[in-house]
């Protein structure tokens, strides 16, 4: 009687496991919370998923435009989501800006494994400006034609940079931008922003904006 209760117990044990087992799905999705530096190439690589896939799965993120905080859908399997931070430690090293290939010749620019055609650049003295009411002439958190500031806004002198004009920023520095290069669109307009400057917008605190400050960079006009 004892060895068919014992029996018994171990075939519901294991039946139990059986089910649970199947219960979970074998390739479920996962969140990565982006770091600077990171790319939909070398997530790709990060956790074994195809590229193109990737992308698709997170189509409402501009590939050119991905920050430190910015949560990423990875698809595929979960056992790999699980074990990528063991090789992320690795990555962080290496993996930490766009590599810039320019042709000025064609006027080709590559930054971030895309290639973009420019017509011309654009030295200028850059700014940046947060959310914070204070920096918005008490309009809110809106660019020039009402939409919601977001990474990637930049305001302009207009008859400098025409409104809509999308440009590569290079050569700045700071921990709310992606690192080196990324597409920006003029989409905004300040009282001290004429001639040969910009301000760019940047989430975060505006303690944490300032640390900006003013620097010299690069633009690739894109055509």
């Amino acid at each position: 009687m004892y060895n068919k209760k014992r029996l018994a117990k171990t075939a519901i044990a294991l039946l139990t496991s059986i089910l649970f087992i199947q219960a979970v799905p074998a390739h479920a999705d996962s969140v990565h919370v982006a770091k600077e530096g990171d790319t939909f190439f070398t997530l790709s690589k990060q956790y074994g998923v195809d590229m193109n896939t990737l992308i698709k799965t997170n189509k409402d993120i501009s590939p050119y435009n991905i920050y430190g905080g910015l949560k990423i859908t990875i698809p595929g399997n979960e056992n790999k989501v699980e074990a990528a931070p063991v090789q992320a430690k690795s990555q962080e090293k290496t993996v930490t800006a766009a590599s810039l290939d320019v042709n000025t010749d064609n006027k080709v620019v590559q930054a971030w494994g895309k290639t973009f055609d420019y017509s011309k650049t654009l030295n200028v003295k850059a700014t940046a400006y947060s959310a914070d009411a204070s920096e918005n002439g008490g309009w809110g958190p809106v660019d020039y034609f009402g939409n919601p500031l977001e990474l990637g806004t930049i305001a302009v002198d207009p008859k400098i940079i025409p409104f809509g004009t999308k440009v590569l920023v290079t050569g700045h520095t700071h921990p709310g931008l992606p690192k080196q290069a990324f597409v920006a669109t003029a989409l905004d307009a300040g009282s001290a922003i004429k001639g040969n400057r910009i301000d760019i917008f940047i989430p975060g605190s505006k303690q944490f904006v300032s640390s900006f400050g003013f620097q010299d960079i690069e633009l690739y006009i894109l055509k």
